[in-house]
């Protein structure tokens, strides 16, 4: 059966009109944010100007408020040292587990997959008061080593998850091979599972960084100072005063924070859905 060219047309048209919104729609944020943090004061708190278009010209003003009045590159880097080691934890100890549940035998196996999902259900809400005890009995409470510490326990439960599903992708005859071959389960791990196992890795370490970059409640909950708070408790604590919005300066460190992330997803998005639809095939 023949399919006329005008329909062949019409289907396309109709492809390329979704997919533009769907573009327009996830890059408004961005350019709300970029058109805000240019505006003069004059024509950010004029209502009668459009909130979309910039008329009385550009100003870095709000950036540069941003780098000498508050401590901007401070937060920056704290929350760089707490997501690479948030990063760093979790796929070391998301991997172990994984990898003990999906390829070992063991009596519990079953009770301890089933605890650590359980575990990523409980919400951060109910955990950060025990939390904040043991911090304190620690001395860490107002550093970011707390939250190095306290990020790992909603970012592990759930990589540990997503990487049973991925190695259970994995043909457990390589595992028998290597033992054959005199392999040990440490060597079989690193010299076979972990690198078949690198999309699956890097979605893990994608959804640690951004779980761990964006994370608010922990931060507040644990961290008061000024100089050691993390990017997105430091950007709204300080630029937020009562009823006083930097309407300006905080949609800059917004757009600012967001960078990372976006670069990070746009290089490694091929690994991160293969790790996502191969750890969706077989669980």
């Amino acid at each position: 059966m023949k399919i006329s060219k005008k329909k062949l047309t019409v289907a396309a048209i109709t492809r390329i009109a979704i997919l533009l919104l769907f573009i327009i729609f996830l890059l408004f944020p961005f350019y709300w944010m970029l058109v805000t943090s240019l505006k003069t004061d004059r024509e950010l708190y004029n209502l009668s100007y459009n909130p979309m278009t910039i008329r009385l010209g550009i100003t870095f003003s709000h950036y540069a408020y941003l780098f000498k009045h508050t401590l901007f590159l401070r937060w920056f880097a704290n929350t760089v040292v707490i997501t690479v080691s948030v990063t760093a934890i979790t796929l070391i100890f998301s991997l172990l587990a994984a990898f003990s549940i999906t390829r070992l035998r063991f009596r519990g196996r079953t009770a301890f997959a089933l605890g650590i999902f359980a575990a990523y259900l409980v919400p951060p809400t109910l955990l950060f008061i025990p939390l904040y005890s043991v911090l304190k009995v620690s001395g860490l409470i107002d550093s970011i080593w707390a939250l190095v510490l306290t990020y790992p326990t909603f970012t592990i439960p759930f990589c540990t998850w997503l990487l049973m599903g991925y190695l259970k992708t994995i043909p457990k005859e390589l595992d028998e091979s290597a033992t054959i071959d005199g392999a040990s389960k440490l060597q079989t791990l690193t010299k076979i599972i972990v690198p078949l196992a690198l999309p699956g890795l890097t979605t893990v370490a994608l959804f640690s960084f951004t779980l761990s970059w964006s994370q608010f409640l922990y931060g507040v909950a644990f961290v008061s100072s000024s100089p050691e708070k993390p990017l997105a408790v430091g950007v709204v604590s300080e630029l937020v005063r009562g009823d006083v919005f930097y309407w300006g300066s905080l949609m800059g460190g917004a757009l600012l924070a967001s960078v990372p992330v976006v670069v990070l997803y746009a290089f490694f998005a091929r690994y991160f859905i293969s790790g996502l639809t191969a750890g969706a095939v077989k669980s």
